[in-house]
């Protein structure tokens, strides 16, 4: 369907006589050609012959919309711009709900992890460290670790992202990860879809101090 919207010029009166509604027309057709005239009353064959050679248009018995009022029409955009600003609002605050969620929840360490170490994250990891043979990191959610990864990693979370060597031993959902599919030079991604644990190489050199 295709739909145009335009904005008319309307001249609306009613038949009272026909010689008067013709002479009316015949001195300020100059004013009226390009405007829609709406008849209210009995249009005579001698009125209707009229128009159709002066090539006016015109429509007959026809009840036009009425326009609301400046005032109301006012109203309605305020109205209109109070929903706009609460809805806005709304939006505002769950972003900011969800963001404050997010960084309450991701902790960021560079700190080594050493041998005999244990760590215990319920929430989120970035570790931009190593962690040396003998360490460990049990984790809840998700957790990236920007150096090698020597030591034992148990994570629960929806992904990590990990360089590990052929020493480190990794468990994902309780889920030994085979270290040769996790490449030495490259930052892993390691996720679980559909129950099946699959590993993406990232990037090949990264470095996350500078």
């Amino acid at each position: 369907m295709q739909t145009r919207q335009y904005s008319l010029k309307v001249c609306e009166l009613t038949i009272v006589d026909d010689n008067e509604f013709i002479s009316f027309f015949e001195t300020n057709y100059p004013i009226f050609k390009d405007y829609l005239i709406v008849i209210n009353g009995n249009v005579s064959e001698d009125i209707e012959l009229y128009l159709n050679n002066k090539q006016l248009k015109f429509m007959v018995n026809v009840k036009l919309p009425v326009g609301q009022p400046r005032k109301a029409v006012e109203k309605e955009i305020e109205l209109i711009k109070e929903e706009y600003l609460q809805s806005k609002h709304r939006l505002e605050e769950e972003l900011t709900g969800l963001t404050n969620k997010i960084q309450n929840n991701l902790k960021v360490l560079d700190t080594l992890v050493r041998s005999g170490q244990e760590l215990n994250i319920d929430g989120d990891l970035l570790l931009l460290n190593r962690v040396n043979s003998g360490g460990k990191i049990v984790i809840e959610g998700n957790l990236i670790v920007t150096q090698i990864v020597d030591g034992a990693i148990r994570c629960n979370g929806n992904f990590m992202m990990i360089q590990a060597s052929p020493k480190a031993n990794i468990v994902f959902h309780g889920v030994e990860v085979d270290n040769s599919y996790l490449l030495i030079d490259k930052l892993n991604k390691v996720e679980l879809i559909n129950n099946e644990i699959v590993i993406t190489p990232v990037l090949k050199e990264t470095n996350w101090k500078d």
